[in-house]
């Protein structure tokens, strides 16, 4: 009697296992599905076409500022981007989404946050805007700082980055208060993983080309 007692008690301790998991499996679609919308809609707002971004994302308390000799430089742009739309297209890194966030390995990703990667996204994105509407001007239009970094991207053009969009380092440090240290390496990983970036040496530089 004792053993049909504990079996019964045993078959309904199953049955409460099996709705369980069932009820687990169905948190984890509804999670899935959330994610994948949340996914969908950043996906969106990155291709959003803009000319100019105003945004300040933090990168690790920090926010981005532009300084008045930069201001200087990209606004006399917008006008003629205005006009000549056509020729002025720059090329922006898509954000990362989430399942594309976790498909990082985790010895990859170490402690950084999916927003703390996208606002690098973000600070590259800016560091390539600044640089190509500089080389889009006239050098007669420029005052002497903005035309020695114009020929300063132009000695470090090769024929492979012909047709390409890419930064160095000094870029970075220009146009964003990115630090180019362990962390902004690890990221730099993530990036090229998830098919954003691509290294390219030579010539004593490390070039990141946007695919």
């Amino acid at each position: 009697k004792e053993l049909f007692v504990l079996n019964g008690l045993l078959d309904e301790f199953e049955k409460c296992v099996d709705q369980q998991k069932e009820q687990l499996k169905q948190l984890k679609d509804l999670d899935n599905s959330i994610r994948m919308e949340l996914a969908s809609i950043q996906h969106i707002k990155a291709n959003m076409p803009t000319h100019i971004s105003r945004k300040k994302v933090p990168v690790r308390g920090k926010e981005p500022e532009v300084s008045h000799s930069q201001a200087a430089i990209v606004e006399p742009f917008q006008t003629e981007c205005l006009q000549k739309s056509s020729r002025c297209f720059i090329k922006e890194m898509k954000f990362v989404t989430m399942p594309e966030f976790e498909s990082i390995p985790q010895y990859m990703k170490g402690r950084v946050s999916y927003e703390q990667l996208n606002a690098v996204v973000d600070c590259f994105n800016s560091a390539v805007t600044a640089k190509y509407r500089i080389l889009s001007q006239p050098v007669k239009t420029l005052n002497s700082h903005p035309r020695r970094l114009q020929q300063r991207f132009r000695n470090q053009e090769t024929k492979d980055t012909k047709g390409h969009f890419f930064v160095v380092e000094d870029d970075i440090r220009e146009f964003t208060q990115m630090t180019a240290d362990k962390r902004f390496q690890g990221i730099l990983n993530m990036l090229r993983h998830c098919q954003r970036l691509r290294q390219l040496r030579g010539g004593g530089l490390v070039r990141y080309v946007l695919l």
